[in-house]
């Protein structure tokens, strides 16, 4: 696939490494909506935008809200006329332990809290993706591209339940849906990233995040630009379907 012919939903496009994707796919010549609940971030993303050789398209969007996806996505697939590429971005964090012991009493995960993540991180994705290849199939549009942004904390990390088990449904939901859509002429794939320098990232306890930084063999954490790189290989590379790439420096938790 060429950079330049894609027509593309970008969600999670306010900020960090969407808005890094979402730039850049611009810069090469796309058509870009950019998705995101924050207006304001979409707004200067809209403006970065101006005078480069793509076309850069901002629209409000929840993805945990299915009426709003749906809406969200026919106007998008309207505005592009079409669309070949989706990258699922879009993510939040409430970090917190299972349960824990406090002065005399437990403190327990407050399941609003689960909930709010994984309704963002997973069922998010799962709303946007069934749109977008709906619109894939009825348009009979080929070659056709779902990129899911997934992380290394799939496998496992203190504090981090509900962020953990989004992140492995959605690998379990990439491989699930490149099977299913290769024979339509759609691949699926993934990028899990390490840590990457993004508001995101700022939003971590302070101490856990610089163990986690201590941990890194490379000694730095990511940048946005590095993500891009690899959205680019799964672009370029009409071989890669039903996989995910890391992208984190060698992280060993």
């Amino acid at each position: 696939m060429k950079i330049n012919e894609l027509k593309a939903i970008v969600t999670g496009a306010a900020s960090g490494i969407g808005r890094c994707m979402a730039r850049e796919l611009v810069c090469g010549g796309a058509a870009v909506v950019g998705g995101d609940i924050d207006e304001d971030g979409l707004l200067e993303w809209h403006r970065e935008a101006k005078g480069l050789p793509g076309r850069a398209i901002p629209l409000v969007v929840d993805v945990s809200r299915e009426d709003a996806v749906n809406a969200f996505v026919k106007d998008a697939v309207d505005k592009l006329d079409g669309i070949n590429l989706l990258v699922n971005n879009a993510g939040t964090l409430r970090d917190g332990l299972l349960a824990t012991p406090e002065d005399g009493w437990v403190r327990k995960l407050p399941t609003a809290q689960w909930r709010a993540v994984i309704e963002t991180n997973l069922t998010g994705p799962y709303l946007v993706s069934r749109e977008v290849a709906a619109a894939m199939l009825e348009r009979q549009i080929r070659p056709g591209l779902i990129v899911n942004i997934s992380s290394v904390t799939r496998e496992g990390n203190p504090g981090q339940s509900n962020y953990a088990a989004s992140k492995a449904g959605l690998d379990a939901l990439t491989r699930t849906w490149g099977l299913e859509l290769a024979r339509h002429g759609i691949r699926v794939g993934g990028i899990a990233p390490g840590l990457t320098d993004t508001p995101m990232l700022e939003t971590m306890d302070g101490r856990h995040r610089e163990d986690l930084i201590a941990k890194l063999p490379l000694g730095k954490v990511g940048q946005p630009y590095d993500i891009w790189l690899a959205l680019r290989f799964i672009i370029e590379c009409e071989f890669f379907n039903a996989r995910v790439v890391d992208v984190d420096g060698g992280m060993a938790f």
